[in-house]
């Protein structure tokens, strides 16, 4: 039988395990977001970069057809 000195040291060794677990599960979750974070901030670039592409290509479009008229096609559902 354990005195009651040797079962609270086994009680505080047991929640120190416990803690470090806990602990050991945090900084897993906090490098996968960290790694989340980085993936997106590399996708909002790109997509910055897209857009401003497109944006770029509008404005060309637009001064080369400055003096043409624009094509008056009827809806597709004509």
């Amino acid at each position: 039988m354990l005195s009651s000195r040797e079962y609270a040291v086994s009680t505080t060794e047991d929640r120190f395990i416990d803690i470090e677990i806990k602990l050991a599960h945090q900084e897993h979750l906090v490098e996968s977001l960290g790694q989340r974070i980085y993936e997106q901030q590399q996708q909002i670039d790109k997509l910055e970069q897209m857009c401003n592409l497109l944006v770029q290509h509008v404005r060309d479009q637009a001064r080369n057809n400055s003096g043409a008229p624009l094509a008056h096609e009827p809806p597709p559902h004509y």
